[in-house]
């Protein structure tokens, strides 16, 4: 088999199992499994797919920069932001993590909402100043322009002397075996710092992201509360979260 047409086997596996395992392909298509992750790295490289142990996992299209992710998914972060907004309670805190889903969640809450929003993005605390009560607390620290939140260790370290009712909490992949992941070490070291001041986690993840995976894991399924996405109840990998004891709120 030429090299291109490994390529395409390659790439038809990860559309229609969401996932390959480099061994199975190897003894499949009667090559060596070093052959295999040689391709799977020009994929990688291209970014068509995310390279794990084993194999490769369908890489998610929200690893881009602030600008290009405002464009992804207008009409499904909408509805995630809608679920999200409503689990803050009057009188309630929230740890605001930032992205475009996190600020579509600002854009929601009420504006007589009154509540303790603490953030470490500057664009979630400007797109609450014209809320008169909700009080904001901005963690400071190094920014990663990125995502436009702070990170590395002052913020990690401002994000301790916090605590919350719930943290609203983004990432750029959602997968069953991969967990939560995102595309920046040290934006996933932050995530996890404000979730452990939270009681609860919700995780906000428009559809594109379901069924994707990121470099960088953020937390297990065992640290959150529940996963808030406008997926398709009836997709795949939802089913098969659900049966992980994942609680799925799905947005319409």
């Amino acid at each position: 088999m030429l090299a291109a047409e490994r390529r395409d086997h390659l790439l038809g596996l990860l559309a229609r199992e969401g996932k390959i395992v480099a061994k199975e392909v190897a003894a499949e298509l009667g090559i060596s499994e070093d052959s295999v992750r040689r391709d799977l790295r020009d994929l990688a490289a291209e970014g068509l797919c995310q390279r794990v142990y084993g194999g490769a996992l369908p890489a998610s299209p929200a690893v881009v920069d602030y600008d290009a992710r405002q464009a992804l998914a207008p009409d499904g972060k909408p509805k995630v932001a809608a679920v999200a907004a409503a689990l803050v309670r009057p009188g309630g805190s929230v740890i605001l993590d930032g992205g475009t889903t996190a600020l579509a969640v600002a854009r929601a809450l009420p504006k007589d909402l009154a509540c303790t929003v603490i953030t470490h993005s500057p664009t979630i605390a400007s797109a609450l100043i014209d809320h008169p009560r909700a009080e904001l607390f901005l963690l400071g620290g190094r920014v990663f322009k990125h995502s436009a939140v702070t990170c590395g260790a002052a913020a990690v370290e401002a994000a301790q002397n916090v605590t919350a009712d719930v943290c609203l909490l983004g990432v750029t992949g959602v997968h069953p075996e991969a967990g939560l992941t995102t595309g920046d070490v040290d934006e996933a070291a932050m995530k996890r710092a404000l979730s452990a001041r939270a009681a609860d986690t919700y995780i906000l993840a428009s559809y594109e992201k379901i069924g994707t995976a990121s470099p960088y894991r953020v937390l297990p399924w065992e640290k959150i509360t529940g996963l808030i996405t406008d997926a398709d109840p009836r997709d795949p990998v939802v089913e098969q979260l659900e049966t992980l004891g994942v609680q799925v709120l799905v947005a319409r």
